[in-house]
């Protein structure tokens, strides 16, 4: 709520507020949303530059990866990967005390996806990826699945629970969850190695339908703990949105590629996407409608081409069942408020906290 001097008069005036307090009052707010926007991003050319600089460096470590490697070796980068992390947080700290946060915690970002760079030099160190075909470059790192990243992930995760607790901006969520979704997918041919005893081809048969079980099992725990995340900062900065984005392409990709050519599965895969989409509805997070609406267009298209290509029934009731959700949009656009704040009352006080908050 936008408050003016005006507002307060007239609070004034009615004998709610003392008019001795007016002045004190706006610059307490001024201050507070001054402090609130140093660390919240905004789309404007100034932000744009930020981050794209920031997405820069981080993409450049592969690259300065390739070349110290080539150049001085694995132990020469690993003492150079530690020293730009903490020279990235040490201009993080400088940034923070000049009251720039977004690019504070841009340089505490750089820092987190410097760490999986030093473990990587580590462990070749180490001779622990002495028999590993796909490490050859760290590159490697975001083209292949392999279960001993895990070590890898496991100390980007630590190291950004530690930053995150330290500077507390929401773009460090991000290399988490990059790594939880890295995670994801390399986890699997771990418990398939386990399962196997040996080496197993983990996209072909029944390896490849247990992948996509486990990598939708995770990327439903992952949409949990945003809406953990998201619950407990529902006064705060939004932390939870990259959790929630790369928890959804988990989750809905495993769902997209789940499912055989039977009816039964395809309308299952549609009832999930449609209740994706009605989620970001109530969350107020329009990712969920956007690949919801997506899958459901996939099914439907499927559907279309396969089961039903020679069907005008079919056409029928796809444009019959537009008609009617369109109706329905106008119906609940003049019976919205209402409805959910109907509904908002059977909920717990946080989460009613947390809709109102993020709508």
């Amino acid at each position: 709520m936008m408050l003016k001097r005006e507002d307060l008069q007239a609070a004034a005036d009615a004998g709610v507020l003392d008019p001795r307090e007016i002045d004190g009052l706006l610059a307490f707010l001024s201050q507070r949303d001054q402090q609130a926007q140093r660390g919240t991003p905004r789309f404007s050319g100034t932000h744009v530059l930020y981050y794209l600089g920031g997405m820069l460096a981080i993409s450049a470590a592969s690259l300065f990866a390739t070349l110290a490697v080539e150049a001085l070796g694995m132990g020469a980068l690993l003492v150079l990967s530690v020293l730009y992390a903490l020279a990235a947080v040490g201009v993080a700290v400088a940034l923070e005390k000049r009251g720039l946060g977004i690019p504070a915690g841009i340089f505490a970002t750089l820092a987190i996806a410097l760490v999986p760079l030093a473990v990587f030099a580590l462990q070749h160190v180490l001779g622990f990826w002495a028999d590993g075909p796909t490490a050859e470059h760290y590159r490697d790192y975001h083209s292949y699945i392999d279960w001993r990243w895990i070590l890898m992930e496991l100390s980007t995760l630590a190291a950004g629970v530690v930053l995150l607790r330290r500077f507390r901006y929401p773009f460090l969520t991000m290399p988490i969850a990059v790594t939880l979704w890295y995670m994801g997918m390399d986890i699997v041919p771990a418990l398939l190695l386990q399962a196997g005893g040996g080496s197993v081809e983990a996209f072909a048969g029944a390896a490849w339908q247990l992948r996509k079980v486990i990598s939708l099992v995770f990327g439903l725990v992952m949409l949990l703990i945003a809406f953990f995340v998201d619950l407990r900062s529902r006064h705060d900065r939004d932390y939870a949105f990259w959790l929630y984005l790369f928890g959804l392409m988990t989750f809905w990709g495993a769902l997209s590629m789940m499912g055989s050519g039977r009816l039964a599965g395809k309308l299952v895969c549609l009832a999930l996407n449609v209740g994706l989409v009605f989620l970001g509805a109530v969350l107020g997070r329009r990712m969920f409608v956007v690949f919801g609406g997506i899958g459901i267009a996939m099914v439907l298209g499927d559907l279309s081409w396969n089961l039903f290509k020679d069907s005008f029934a079919f056409v029928l009731v796809l444009t019959l069942l537009g008609f009617a959700l369109i109706a329905t949009g106008v119906w609940w656009s003049k019976r919205e408020a209402a409805i959910s704040e109907r509904l908002r009352t059977l909920l717990p006080v946080q989460l009613r906290e947390l809709l109102e908050a993020r709508s």
